[in-house]
């Protein structure tokens, strides 16, 4: 058998789609050892699986037990022609096929609802403190729903996993953004909409689609979003809770306010502010806080694209609801001192946008904001220290 020279290419399929994937030899073991038994296959050692991967990736020997060929397709999702195993393994393909079947069939109505409470967990977390690390803890998830959803041939099951997929989806999207990750942001948002199909459900769709548009403002494509915000608007339109109607309006605002269009966007927020219900909290729409406050805040931030002099005292008034309300959320006090830094600024007090400015930067640094710090990054102080 042939010795790889340094440098040299691959000796077997095996060995080149490990390095290509930038996986060690040692989290192939550990995967082996610890997926193994929960699938029902005997693994060897540690010390043996080593020297075992090590020839089957040398090609001293081939891999022929069908559950080491499972798990290589599983680790590596792909087909056994693409590592290098014989093709032809339809046994192996239809058992693979039955075990992923009787897996979904497990799941119940407390399963779903489990998947829907770790998706709010972690939405709570990140209300409060930015949980910087559940990016990672979403996809995961994530991944584990859509397996679920894909082997499951229970309808309403299908159709509850796709909705719980499109909460889970909207929010890694924006936490994605706001570590400044725009591209992987989209596609979560696309995937969202997706899945809000799969569920059947138009104002999932609609909050996808309104959430999307906010990483075209943030690219500089007001117009492109705007058309997106009023085909979200469209889709909600009478299908929607009077909540996700306020929602959808008020986020058309900011977009009209990016756009230029100064009454029309005011006009929006007046609107948003005449759908709000007096009681915001629903526990249907887990993923929307919106309540006067916010809405104060939100419309503070559109006064201030568009150059309105009233952002300031509509920001500061924010600022004062939000202060003495439980369910204000970190992320949304950042953006707001954010705006406030460039309120003052624009209106040529140095000392309060430095102010404001400061305390964004201390809450960006603890949830991990690169959003808000790249903003804050192109803050431009009026040289005086009073308007």
């Amino acid at each position: 058998m042939a010795k790889r020279q340094r440098g040299g290419p691959p000796l077997t399929r095996l060995q080149g789609i490990r390095e290509a994937s930038g996986k060690t030899q040692d989290q192939v073991v550990r995967y082996l050892r610890t997926r193994g038994p929960q699938l029902g296959v005997s693994v060897a050692s540690e010390s043996s699986l080593h020297i075992m991967l090590s020839r089957w990736e040398n090609g001293h020997v081939e891999v022929t037990e069908p559950g080491y060929r499972r798990l290589f397709r599983e680790f590596y999702g792909r087909s056994n022609e693409e590592l290098g195993f014989p093709s032809d393994l339809l046994n192996e393909s239809t058992e693979e096929l039955r075990d992923r079947l009787v897996i979904a069939r497990s799941v119940d109505r407390e399963t779903l609802d489990l998947f829907q409470s770790q998706v709010n967990g972690i939405r709570g977390s990140d209300k409060r403190f930015g949980a910087v690390a559940a990016l990672d803890q979403l996809d995961n998830l994530i991944k584990q729903m859509e397996q679920m959803r894909s082997f499951s041939t229970n309808t309403e099951h299908r159709k509850r996993l796709a909705a719980t997929l499109t909460d889970a989806r909207t929010l890694a999207g924006w936490k994605a953004l706001d570590r400044g990750s725009q591209t992987q942001a989209w596609e979560y948002h696309e995937d969202a909409k997706v899945s809000a199909q799969q569920a059947d459900s138009p104002y999932l769709l609609a909050h996808a689609a309104a959430q999307q548009a906010v990483i075209l403002l943030d690219i500089g494509e007001p117009a492109a979003a705007v058309e997106l915000l009023e085909y979200a608007r469209y889709v909600a339109e009478n299908r929607a809770p009077s909540l996700m109607q306020a929602w959808l309006t008020a986020a058309h605002g900011e977009g009209l306010a990016a756009a230029g269009r100064h009454d029309d966007a005011l006009r929006a927020f007046d609107d948003a502010h005449s759908l709000l219900p007096q009681d915001p909290a629903d526990p249907e729409l887990p993923f929307l806080l919106l309540n006067d406050a916010h809405l104060s805040r939100w419309r503070g931030s559109a006064l201030l694209r568009l150059g309105d002099h009233e952002a300031i005292e509509e920001l500061e008034a924010a600022a004062q609801k939000l202060h003495t309300s439980p369910s204000s959320a970190v992320r949304g006090q950042v953006g707001m001192f954010t705006d406030l830094a460039f309120a003052y600024a624009a209106a040529g007090d140095s000392r309060m946008a430095q102010e404001y400015a400061r305390k964004a930067r201390r809450l960006a640094a603890q949830i991990g904001s690169d959003r808000q710090r790249r903003r804050l990054a192109n803050l431009e102080l009026p040289e005086s220290g009073s308007p």
